[in-house]
């Protein structure tokens, strides 16, 4: 997993719709590079350093996992797309829009084309007020001064006016408050666990994940699998009820939702392709006697997978004892779960189809797929 960067960005325009070009520049900032936490009020302010027409200046924070290079690199073709015109002039111009990095984490960068933190952002009122909006107790690190002590220390005596127009915050458009508990559920490499975690970090979930990595019975399963099926198929039977119990009865209330990377009924589909059917019929029982006052997810997503792409992701994650499962195997599982939920009228199921889709490396297909889990559910 990559880390999560902490940025704050500076907006600018004072050329033609300038609301307009504010709005425009945060939605692609969140579509492009990161989830916007926060957005300051818009200030009208004089230009700064030429003669020009007013400046809203506005500021945002966001977290992403590009770098500084990277995020520079966007944030520029964000001002080309909207219209910036960049010149090798020295002075100062009128301008669409115009995107700067305050802070990068408590980070101090050095770069030909970038400097971080913003070195002339303690001098700049239009800057400082905006920042505090939204980090009034961020300290530089290089002053070991908050951004209210340096907006008080500040010298610029330029005018600056907060006006009655607020910006809206693209990341609100996916609205998870109608669940409190949603699982993700696909076949093995299909991206659960990923996509779990990234909801966790965006939208404030508490996150349950499979304790599979601890099971001493799985790497022998994949060596001797009709040896080791109903072993290992116990002790996850066994595993996953003692956590789920544990997970769902804690209550945290800083967190606004649950997000799982699996759902119990993944050990009655598992175990049906794995056990005889003797061996099924004592494990189903089983299954139904322990299970049955758990409580069930709000929201069960199914990520679709196909085999080739199953496979792609499996060598790439690299565990060896998952190096040599057949297509077969994968197909059964993923024949499995379709046929459960077809037939499964207790849960609230969406199967969302990624094979052409990697909502790991690309953002755009991250934020599909997260429109496809808060639309409404197709009968």
């Amino acid at each position: 997993m990559n880390l999560t960067n902490h940025v704050y960005i500076a907006l600018g325009s004072n050329k033609g719709d300038r609301i307009k070009y504010l709005q425009e520049a945060v939605d692609l900032i969140f579509a492009e590079i990161g989830k916007v936490n926060s957005i300051s009020k818009v200030y009208n302010s004089p230009a700064f350093g030429f003669e020009s027409d007013d400046f809203l200046n506005t500021c945002i924070y966001i977290e992403t996992r590009f770098s500084a290079e990277d995020v520079l690199q966007k944030l520029q073709a964000i001002e080309l797309k909207l219209g910036r015109e960049r010149t090798f002039s020295e002075t100062y111009q009128a301008r669409t829009i115009d995107l700067d990095i305050l802070f990068f984490n408590a980070e101090m960068l050095k770069t030909e084309l970038l400097s971080v933190p913003h070195p002339e952002l303690q001098n700049r009122q239009f800057v400082l007020q905006p920042l505090k909006d939204v980090a009034p107790k961020f300290e530089h690190p290089k002053f070991k001064k908050t951004v209210e002590e340096l907006l008080v220390e500040c010298e610029d005596e330029s005018e600056i006016e907060a006006i009655k127009i607020w910006l809206k915050n693209p990341s609100k458009q996916f609205d998870f408050s109608n669940y409190n508990y949603i699982a993700i559920e696909g076949n093995i490499g299909a991206g659960k666990t990923s996509l779990a975690h990234q909801i966790s970090c965006d939208y404030n979930a508490k996150i349950i994940l499979e304790r599979f990595a601890d099971n001493p019975f799985l790497p022998k399963f994949y060596e001797e699998p009709q040896r080791y099926a109903f072993t290992l198929e116990m002790s996850f039977l066994a595993d996953r009820y003692q956590q789920i119990s544990d997970d769902l009865s804690q209550l945290d209330l800083f967190k606004d939702f649950i997000v799982s990377d699996y759902d119990i009924y993944k050990s009655l589909i598992f175990s049906k392709i794995t056990l005889p059917e003797d061996e099924f019929k004592l494990y189903r029982k089983l299954f139904y006697l322990m299970y049955k006052d758990i409580a069930k997810p709000d929201l069960y997503v199914y990520l679709y997978q196909n085999t080739a792409r199953l496979q792609e992701n499996i060598k790439k994650r690299g565990r060896d004892y998952e190096q040599n499962i057949d297509d077969e195997y994968l197909d059964k599982i993923n024949s499995g779960y379709l046929d459960f939920l077809k037939n499964q009228s207790e849960l609230n199921v969406k199967i969302i189809d990624i094979s052409d889709k990697d909502f790991v490396n690309s953002r755009s297909d991250y934020l599909w797929l997260l429109g496809e889990i808060c639309g409404e559910v197709k009968s």
